[in-house]
């Protein structure tokens, strides 16, 4: 896995007088057919969610309402992710760890997955994750620098 897998997507929305309309299509806006929706609302201040990686889901996340961080890693490298506007998502392919942090107050995150919920094919400690990947063992998580947005 690497971190140049990670992209963002810019997802269309039809606005007019009345407010936007956006739509995510598996398979076409996202580049997976997804079989799970979740989202995460009503985050506690200073709560953090993730702290894991898939062995076999892809995802994609996108903050629905407010903003959040996302701090991603492949392990060797990692970067930090800002998701405040609705109409941009961004790409976790399986493999990546991320770490959910920083929850406006209100914000929504909507994730969409590529599989059904299976925590037996999710890796939950660091040690593990750096274990399964294969790479020497690096310090602690810490938010790396920012991944950037493309031009809107």
């Amino acid at each position: 896995m690497s971190l140049v897998n990670i992209k963002w997507v810019n997802l269309q929305s039809v606005c007019d007088v009345r407010g936007c309309l956006t739509a995510i299509e598996g398979g076409q806006t996202i580049p997976f057919e997804f079989k799970r929706v979740f989202y995460m609302h009503d985050i506690v201040q200073g709560a953090d969610r993730g702290g894991h990686a898939h062995l076999d889901t892809d995802q994609f996340a996108v903050a629905v309402h407010g903003s959040l961080k996302i701090i991603v890693s492949d392990g060797l490298e990692s970067r930090t992710v800002i998701l405040d506007n609705p109409g941009w998502g961004i790409t976790l392919p399986r493999m990546t760890w991320t770490n959910l942090v920083d929850f406006s107050d209100g914000a929504v995150c909507m994730v969409l997955a590529s599989t059904h919920y299976d925590r037996s094919k999710s890796i939950r400690t660091w040690a593990e994750y750096i274990a399964e990947c294969g790479v020497p063992k690096c310090s602690e998580l810490k938010p790396g620098p920012l991944l950037q947005r493309p031009e809107e």
